[in-house]
């Protein structure tokens, strides 16, 4: 934890999360093609540490008050489908070896961009509760967002878009990560009683995205046994050392 006000804390976390998405060009800049099931087990290990950082929320929120929490895993997923549906991300075809249009390349960008806004949430959400729990699940969605990266990356170089600049726009849609961070950390503890629904809805919103974007799109690179393998392990990962080391250090 940094020293001072929390506020510097959750920017810090929040903004080294968001910078970690350009890590996902790297392999791209270091080899020429990179075989879609690597990308698609990039999506894989995206998911399981999407859906373990879920379920530490809503295990958070549960504890608290069951019907809040689950009231707000409602909403958070409602939330996704409109804004996946009003933006027309939910239709984007990420099918590898074919053609993207210009404007699948800006729809790919605004998809990433509502998807890491429920990030943002979830981390803002998970330091008001306890900051020493919402700095790990912040660098778990860190890691999370490199696989993100590399899926971005790969999208954009059917463009012939270069990974040093994909590199930039992949952090630039992590920018309201950061952003939300801050505002939900300030406005959750205001809301006393009712801080579960924010847990609720951020863990249902993860949850929304890892059944919609990141499986779909990883069953379409690579075997469904690996994509399997792969996301129960990342996320049994993310729950085994939450409890190592947020609980086993008190």
């Amino acid at each position: 934890m940094l020293p001072g006000e929390p506020v510097l804390t959750v920017f810090f976390y929040s903004a080294l999360a968001a910078a970690m998405a350009a890590l996902g060009a790297l392999p791209f800049g270091l080899a020429k093609r990179l075989h879609s099931g690597w990308v698609g087990s990039a999506y894989a290990l995206a998911s399981g540490l999407m859906l373990g950082s879920g379920y530490l929320l809503i295990t958070h929120g549960l504890k608290m008050a069951p019907l809040f929490a689950l009231l707000g895993g409602g909403a958070g997923v409602a939330y996704t489908f409109w804004t996946q549906s009003y933006a027309g991300t939910d239709e984007l075809d990420t099918s590898p070896d074919r053609e993207m249009r210009p404007e699948e390349g800006y729809k790919a960008i605004l998809q990433n961009t509502l998807h890491s806004a429920s990030e943002g949430v979830a981390i803002g959400a998970a330091m008001a509760v306890d900051l020493r729990f919402g700095i790990f699940l912040t660098l778990a969605l860190a890691f999370h967002n490199v696989g993100e990266g590399m899926a971005l990356t790969e999208l954009l170089g059917r463009q012939g878009m270069r990974p040093r600049e994909s590199a930039g726009l992949c952090v630039f849609t992590k920018v309201s990560q950061p952003l939300l961070a801050i505002v939900t950390f300030a406005m959750t503890p205001a809301l006393g009683r009712f801080e579960p629904v924010v847990l609720g809805f951020a863990a249902g919103a993860l949850l929304h995205l890892v059944l919609t974007e990141l499986v779909p799109a990883s069953y379409e690179r690579t075997s469904k046994t690996l994509v399997a393998f792969l996301m129960s392990t990342a996320t049994a990962a993310v729950v085994f050392f939450e409890a190592i080391l947020v609980h086993g250090g008190r």
